[in-house]
């Protein structure tokens, strides 16, 4: 099956969320949360994504994350990573509980298409003070894709993870998840990147964002957003309106992209010093607000 097909089979299968101006979501991507071990990328970054998460679930916004959540290809148990970042996931159920959490798998978290598996591992954990098993994600449900299509307009955005334009991780996802514990896992220690990935392999990142591109002038000029080549994208009204939200394993800092008030911004958060020498997370626009009607076949 071609990439193409693959997009269009995500995009026909999708979970639709209908939105208005009056509708503000967050969108991350390639957390690769880990077991906090020297192998967990997300580790460096963990305080300024929660410190994000919980300024964005107090100010009323609704949570997508476009795949590579859960990073099950270097840790066998989603246990081990809940146990890493048990305030994260806390903060995430919070969300599930008023319906304000979307998910999406990736290559990375692919295992998370099996309902059966979801259920068994994300519905509940074990609290040992307690000694009980407590709700987690009871009832959730990962999708390949999202549309948020807006009530008026009828504007549609796909969401989606990406590496359904990366033939190599959509289809052997098994093999690369092998290879990652095998091989990649142990050498990253000395600083040896993953070839197969496209985030640390720049012809692959060019050939993925190409087809994925080639779609959308295929497919109505549709906005297009994912993640898993780790590289933030913002294009310009009048281009091809592909948008990637970059990563949350950045050094230092995080992307992410925002929708509200019918606009789309990209985002950073990372960590900087005040005057007196005082660290603290802040918020920086690298682009927009843009209108999304701007983004609309006249």
């Amino acid at each position: 099956m071609s990439s193409a097909n693959r997009l269009s089979r995500a995009y026909k299968n999708a979970k639709t969320i209908p939105f208005d101006d009056d509708s503000k979501f967050i969108l991350f991507s390639d957390c690769h949360r880990g077991d906090n071990s020297f192998a967990d990328d997300f580790a460096n970054n963990r305080n300024i994504y929660f410190h994000a998460l919980k300024f964005y679930y107090n100010e009323g916004f609704q949570y997508c994350e476009l795949g590579d959540g859960d990073e099950l290809w270097e840790n066998i148990h989603f246990e081990s990573i809940f146990e890493a970042h048990k305030n994260v996931f806390k903060l995430l159920r919070q969300y599930h509980l008023e319906n304000r959490l979307h998910m999406i798998w990736g290559n990375h978290d692919m295992v998370y298409k099996d309902e059966a598996y979801v259920k068994k591992h994300l519905s509940s954990y074990f609290e040992p003070i307690d000694d009980k098993d407590k709700e987690l994600f009871e009832g959730i449900r990962y999708n390949e894709a999202l549309i948020l299509k807006h009530t008026k307009t009828e504007q549609e955005l796909f969401l989606a993870h990406g590496h359904q334009a990366d033939w190599w991780n959509y289809t052997f996802w098994r093999w690369g998840r092998f290879l990652v514990r095998v091989l990649w896992k142990p050498l990253q220690v000395w600083g040896i990147a993953d070839p197969t990935s496209p985030a640390k392999n720049y012809t692959e990142l060019i050939k993925v964002e190409r087809r994925i591109k080639k779609w959308i002038l295929k497919n109505d000029l549709k906005i297009t957003i994912v993640g898993h080549t780790h590289r933030p994208r913002f294009p310009e009204p009048g281009d091809i309106p592909f948008f990637n939200d970059g990563s949350c394993v950045h050094p230092r800092s995080i992307t992410g992209i925002e929708i509200e008030k019918g606009q789309i911004s990209l985002i950073k958060w990372q960590i900087s010093t005040t005057e007196d020498g005082i660290l603290r997370v802040v918020r920086i626009l690298l682009e927009g607000p843009q209108k999304l009607t701007d983004y609309m076949k006249h």
